[in-house]
């Protein structure tokens, strides 16, 4: 019989069709077998129904021979709402159950991987049963698998059940409280004291909320970190690669044990599923699978050695031929407690190895490189994983111990294109290392799929099917496959986030965004400005001998400078803890200085040479803000008195009070201050704050700082620019696209510059 005419009438429920294969599949279903309906197990998400959900798939571009979505979900598809964690009831009409749906990440979480591919398979094998139980009809149950679920053997591998003694019940208990406990090991004190120390010296100077989230993060990484080594090492202690397949494995004897007495079942293992050949179209692929970030890296330049034997068969199915191989099981069910085993693979009768592969790849980019291409793309000369190992350790040893330098660095231009460089090998780095952790096992395995069983199957097609349903791999032709399907639809997706790339990084060199003016009746735009490192080069220091120092005689003013030198040391660690301590500080210097006085020497003195150090760009940009109906907000830790030459340019000038008393009808400073300096997280408050009470649109509104301190502050508009940024602060704008400008650049703020009349010793 023909294909069609064995499904003719049979109504299918699958899982996973949000996913590559069980998408490939109703994408047949639908297109290619008329005949056929589907009941498709979606998960709602929050905002999205499963039947929306559904429908998204339905309106993609593979779907549109079928019909139009809403037409397909009347007729022939029905989504069921819930997951594998939830299986509802299923309807007691299906003939067919295949089941696609699984954790496919090879380092997932260790619970998420038992959840999945064991417990999810349970409930719905025993909703399966339960369906078929009640419609009183024999369903045939296909369970969608891994060819790797044989673990870590060498050799042939046949097509029956995987020769284990492994308890998958036990197996997934224990998973499931190790789990747990290593989600209570992450709050003992001792473990929470790390996490606290770690984030206090990366988020110290922005203030306890930032700390406490970076703690947090910290928190949850090692947690996810132990959770994903615990699968792998469990796994590998029994014999498998990796938790993925170790999970594959034990979900494939939950079916042998409860699913194969009753129903008829199908255990079908495709290898490494890559692009099709033919259906839906050739070179089509959802998502990046096993082989395409490899691709892509290679492309670029990034990867310059692969650690695999150069010998070794990577095995690698079409994903049309994955399909078709599950619709002509469908069609075949075997007898009951006897179930079927179907390896879909090439490695057998048409072995591809890495270094094809590899020749493939660098043919491809030869001809058609990416615009990021090196001149000379990289020769891998598979000199075996233990060399790699070392290079790569290597490469870790270098970018640690170049970011331990970039963070004593002075702020500059050149300093943030030194890091730009670092973390672009630091990726690179991480990329090889990920990826050789990952795939070793898989790179260095020497195994041959036995697919006897599914040549048998193929061979069973009718002949007038053969064109259409084969999934006989020894007829790929991997030249064309690579060179004109594979590589061209791979690299095309690519192409086209590299010029929405392109342009982002193009808009963020250009600077700050174009201003919009506020239209009338609408909330306030505000466009807050920080000072030292922002609007001019220089440090709260500078500001302060400045004027400290105009108050002094030659020798007051040597003393004075001298305690400066002398706490520095204290006060930059200090800062590096806490900012405002270290405001408080220096600003104790000021006590007993004639505040009428200072103000005179600002306006008369001060103010010319302050104003010429402020970047004509950052003048120009304040201008446009006024200019476009923003609302102008400078803030500064510095002193009130410093911001007197600026006060003309802004609507709200918020900075630190020096508290005074009268003596002689003089107004004194005191040392102290009239409140706590606005620094870290208090500007970020500060801000909303004011935005609540005057009904201002942070979202809309703009925030201009130098420094990771700022970070709260920058976070809280929608529009923040990186000024002249520190290292942390410039990665992080890197990685949020934030624009960067250099306004105050051509002086390092880090660099204390030692006033004149200090080095002359003269009034």
């Amino acid at each position: 019989m023909r294909l069609a005419e064995q499904l003719d009438g049979k109504r299918f429920l699958l899982t996973g069709v949000t996913g590559f294969i069980g998408e490939a599949l109703l994408q047949r279903l639908l297109v290619d077998l008329p005949g056929t309906t589907a009941v498709a197990l979606v998960r709602p998400k929050p905002g999205q129904s499963g039947a929306d959900r559904l429908r998204s798939v339905l309106r993609k571009p593979i779907f549109r021979a079928a019909g139009e979505a809403d037409e397909l979900l009347a007729t022939r598809v029905q989504a069921l709402e819930g997951d594998l964690s939830t299986v509802p009831e299923l309807p007691t009409d299906i003939d067919v159950v295949v089941h696609c749906a699984g954790d496919v990440s090879f380092d997932p979480l260790i619970q998420d991987a038992f959840t999945t591919n064991v417990t999810g398979t349970r409930a719905l094998v025993e909703r399966t049963l339960e369906a078929a139980e009640r419609g009183g009809r024999a369903v045939h149950y296909v369970h969608v698998s891994t060819a790797y679920v044989g673990g870590r053997r060498r050799g042939a591998v046949p097509e029956r059940a995987v020769e284990h003694r492994v308890d998958w019940r036990t197996e997934t208990e224990s998973g499931l409280r190790l789990a747990a406990r290593i989600e209570e090991d992450s709050r003992l004190e001792g473990r929470l004291k790390e996490f606290l120390r770690a984030a206090e010296r990366d988020h110290g100077r922005a203030g306890p909320l930032s700390v406490a989230a970076g703690a947090e993060e910290r928190r949850v990484a090692w947690v996810t970190a132990q959770q994903k080594a615990a699968g792998k090492e469990r796994a590998r202690t029994l014999g498998w690669t990796d938790c993925y397949t170790f999970t594959k494995a034990m979900g494939e004897r939950l079916v042998e044990e409860i699913a194969a007495p009753v129903l008829p079942t199908t255990i079908l293992r495709p290898s490494i599923v890559e692009s099709a050949v033919k259906h839906p179209h050739p070179g089509w692929i959802e998502g990046f699978k096993m082989a395409e970030p490899i691709i892509l890296a290679y492309g670029r330049g990034e990867l310059t050695e692969f650690p695999a034997a150069p010998d070794s068969v990577i095995d690698v199915v079409p994903i049309d031929h994955v399909v078709n191989a599950v619709l002509k099981a469908s069609a075949t069910p075997p007898p009951l407690s006897q179930p079927a085993y179907y390896h879909v693979s090439s490695g057998s009768r048409n072995p591809l190895t890495f270094r094809d592969v590899y020749e493939f790849i660098r043919e491809y980019f030869t001809k058609h490189p990416f615009d990021t291409s090196p001149a000379v793309l990289p020769t891998w000369e598979f000199p075996g994983g233990r060399a790699v190992e070392r290079k790569v350790r290597a490469g870790e040893l270098l970018t640690g111990a170049g970011n331990r330098v970039l963070a004593l660095a002075p702020r500059s231009a050149k300093v943030r294109d030194v890091s730009h460089k670092l973390d672009k090998a630091r990726r690179q780095i991480e990329f090889a290392r990920r990826y050789m952790d990952l795939y070793k096992a898989y790179t260095e395995a020497e195994l041959r799929f036995v697919d006897d069983r599914t040549l048998a199957l193929h061979r069973s097609l009718d002949p007038a099917d053969v064109e259409m349903w084969g999934f006989d791999t020894s007829e790929v032709d991997w030249d064309h496959y690579w060179l004109e399907s594979h590589c061209p639809s791979v690299t095309a997706q690519m192409r086209k986030y590299d010029e929405i790339r392109r342009r982002r990084t193009q808009a963020a060199a250009s600077g700050p965004r174009e201003l919009r003016p506020v239209a009338e009746g609408s909330a306030p735009v505000l466009a807050v400005f920080d000072l030292a490192g922002t609007l001019l080069p220089g440090t709260v220091v500078d500001s302060y001998l400045t004027l400290r120092l105009s108050s002094l005689d030659a020798p007051a003013r040597i003393a004075e400078f001298g305690r400066i030198m002398r706490n520095l040391p204290g006060w930059i660690a200090a800062e590096r803890r806490d900012r405002g301590s270290f405001l408080r500080s220096l600003f104790r210097g000021y006590a007993g200085v004639d505040l009428d006085a200072l103000e005179a020497y600002v306006d008369d003195v001060f103010a010319p040479a302050f104003l010429q150090q402020i970047s004509s760009d950052a003048l120009r940009r304040i201008q446009a803000h006024r200019d476009a109906g923003h609302r102008t907000i400078l803030m500064t830790g510095d002193v009130r008195q410093v911001t007197r030459p600026l006060a003309g340019l802004f609507d709200e000038v918020v900075c630190t009070e020096l508290d005074e008393v009268s003596a002689e009808e003089r107004r004194l400073a005191n040392g102290f201050l009239t409140s706590p300096p606005l620094v870290g997280e208090a500007r970020a408050a500060w801000l909303r704050r004011y935005a609540e009470v005057e009904g201002a649109n942070l979202a809309a509104s703009y925030a201009y700082a130098d420094s990771h301190v700022d970070l709260p502050l920058l976070k809280t508009v929608g529009n923040p620019t990186a000024v002249s940024p520190d290292v942390p602060l410039f990665r992080v704008a890197r990685a949020s696209r934030w624009p960067v400008a250099d306004w105050a650049a051509s002086s390092p703020t880090r660099r204390l510059r030692v006033p004149q009349q200090v080095l002359a010793g003269t009034d």
